[in-house]
């Protein structure tokens, strides 16, 4: 592919909550809403908005259920989100000379 490394950034992940949100789901194979806003230090309206975006273009699947009788929500990366994600990371590792 030629050209600049920054046309095959991910406009998705320039917010840096998105890419740290990524990077966080990156790491686990799922995780619970608590555990990922403490980790992002973020508040639930942020949190919710970003994984609603993120489950929008296919990048975060969502699941809900309880814990007892607790509403619960999990979150982990979709095969796209993991590729689209590595595909930006190498895409910022080129135009930081981080080949």
């Amino acid at each position: 592919m030629s050209g600049h490394p920054r046309a095959r950034m991910n406009e998705d992940f320039t917010n840096p909550v998105r890419l740290s949100l990524m990077a966080a789901l990156q790491q686990v194979d799922e995780v619970d809403f608590k555990t990922l806003r403490e980790s992002l230090e973020i508040s639930d309206s942020v949190l919710s908005r970003q994984l609603s975006a993120l489950e929008e273009k296919g990048y975060v699947i969502i699941r809900k259920g309880f814990v007892g009788k607790r509403p619960r929500t999990w979150a982990k990366l979709s095969s796209c989100g993991q590729r689209s994600l590595d595909e930006h990371v190498q895409a910022l590792r080129e135009i930081t000379g981080g080949f």
